[in-house]
């Protein structure tokens, strides 16, 4: 099963297991990370934003035209800024790495 490590604005790490196929926000929300996820992964607010690790954001896949969209509504953007209900995991993202928006 694969894990995230979640980093909180205050610094601190929350490592989070979870099945295949959870996404970041699922992970993040039900951890009680701060992360909303008020559209309940539908694309539609962006209220699950987070930060990828830029070792990480590659391999979670380019965000698609939608998810651009809606990241314009999200505060404190960064180059590797992603919509956590858009990450899905899987082993091949095992010890990804994301720090949540201190704005959501």
């Amino acid at each position: 099963m694969p894990n995230i490590i979640f980093t909180k604005p205050d610094g601190s790490e929350h490592n989070v297991t979870v099945e295949n196929g959870v996404t970041v926000m699922e992970a993040g929300r039900d951890a009680g990370l701060g992360i909303e996820g008020t559209c309940g992964g539908c694309l539609s607010c962006a209220t699950c934003h987070v930060i990828v690790d830029p070792d990480w954001f590659a391999k979670t896949g380019a965000p698609g035209e939608d998810e651009v969209d809606m990241l314009d509504l999200a505060f404190g953007l960064a180059q590797t800024s992603r919509l956590g209900c858009q990450i899905e995991m899987s082993d091949a993202l095992d010890g990804l790495r994301v720090t949540v928006s201190e704005d959501i």
